[in-house]
């Protein structure tokens, strides 16, 4: 984990005119994938693309009905982001799903489960292992009106497909100045999951939120993960939807708001989670828990702690961040990923061109430690952060370095 001030302190309809034919052989690659929904071998998918693209005569899809009752229910975040895409698909029948393994085996994280058999193969298709093939034919999809959702198994393999994602997707709207949209969605796990080693642990928020053209959206909770994909299959942009992997299986309360089929949030706004008055913390995805635990936990030694699940990387909601500042004279930021270029020293940037006078105390970064992931259990842990260390930083921003014992 690293933990620095601002100052430089180290603190511990068709695809027209497509003529291209494309043979692959797919081949078994080793990925090491630990996932909650299944830890099997990855398997090749074929099939399923002669009719991708002649969508006209596809039926809609009958949305099954659904009773829900007054009281909040539990929904794991897998269910959210399934329903979500499932409500998406029945809406509109230009939404389609790409990627490895999610017609068949229905998802590798069970995401996709049960789209194959509602929607068929036109609209659910398998691909094999080739990142950059089937993202440049989604784009090019996308160009010709239709809404690809393109899922990478992790957004580590989407490193084969940057060009189109960066030079094809995010640039085209303004490149043609105005007249071509590219309304994809980019989906899968991003950045640490659990003993899959660097290779399979990056966190490429800063990588995509960095481009312009694109939207860089990272759920938290189910809530988030419902209306946020809904927002993002319905924009009219390519969108990078980062998801977490030891998220998936997690249960959330929501609402019957969230659970109606209209329900999105809006793109380029935060959440308060949770409201303080001592010290600011800025996280989001896996971390935004964390954050509520090391708040509680300061909320015991009489620090009160504002948590900001940021939720929008690109846009940022550099309004909420700032007026949170302007109220409690602190800031910490939490993220995964690395410290150097990170989300974390963008929202120290904006804090400190617009709100500079009101900080009392140095802001903390607290992020991944600037190193590729270890594989070894214990050296991981150290890599990322932990909620001990989001409890330490706060309470350095407060100047409260020992603990004290919470009065009864």
């Amino acid at each position: 984990m690293i933990s620095a001030g601002v100052g430089g302190r180290q603190l511990g309809g068709d695809l027209a005119g497509a003529a291209v034919v494309v043979v692959v052989i797919p081949r078994r690659r080793s990925r090491s994938i630990q996932s909650t929904a299944a830890g099997e071998a990855l398997r090749c998918g074929g099939g399923g693309i002669k009719n991708a693209w002649s969508l006209q005569g596809t039926r809609p899809a009958i949305l099954a009905s659904r009773s829900f009752s007054s009281a909040a229910k539990e929904m794991t975040v897998r269910d959210a982001l399934n329903s979500a895409i499932d409500e998406e698909m029945s809406a509109d029948p230009k939404v389609f799903l790409m990627g490895e393994e999610v017609g068949e085996y229905q998802g590798a994280y069970k995401i996709t489960k049960g789209l194959l058999e509602k929607y068929g193969p036109d609209r659910v298709l398998d691909t094999p292992i080739t990142e950059a093939g089937f993202t440049g034919i989604g784009v090019g999809a996308a160009y010709h009106g239709l809404k690809p959702i393109i899922e990478f198994m992790t957004f580590n393999f989407s490193m084969q497909a940057i060009d189109h994602i960066i030079n094809s997707a995010a640039k085209s709207n303004y490149m043609s100045a105005g007249q071509i949209s590219v309304p994809i969605v980019f989906r899968g796990p991003n950045g640490a999951a659990a003993g899959v080693g660097a290779q399979h642990s990056q966190c490429y928020a800063s990588w995509f939120a960095s481009c312009p053209g694109l939207k860089v959206l990272a759920p938290y909770s189910s809530e988030d993960a419902r209306g946020l994909m809904k927002a993002a299959i319905r924009d009219p942009d390519p969108v990078v939807f980062l998801e977490n992997e030891l998220l998936y299986g997690e249960s959330f309360p929501v609402s019957a708001e969230v659970l109606d089929s209209s329900f999105s949030l809006p793109i380029g706004k935060a959440k308060i989670e949770r409201e303080g008055k001592d010290v600011t913390i800025t996280a989001f995805s896996k971390m935004v828990g964390y954050a509520l635990k090391a708040a509680e936990i300061l909320s015991k030694e009489g620090i009160s702690a504002e948590v900001i699940n940021l939720r929008s990387i690109r846009p940022l909601d550099r309004a909420t961040i700032n007026n949170s500042v302007r109220k409690t004279n602190r800031l910490v930021t939490v993220e995964e990923g690395f410290p150097q270029h990170g989300i974390g020293a963008e929202i120290c940037a904006s804090v400190v061109e617009d709100s500079f006078e009101y900080l009392d105390a140095a802001i903390e970064r607290i992020a991944g430690a600037d190193v590729p992931m270890p594989y070894a259990a214990n050296l991981e842990r150290l890599a990322v952060p932990q909620v001990e260390d989001i409890v330490r930083a706060a309470k350095r921003t407060c100047y409260r370095s020992s603990s004290l014992a919470a009065t009864a």
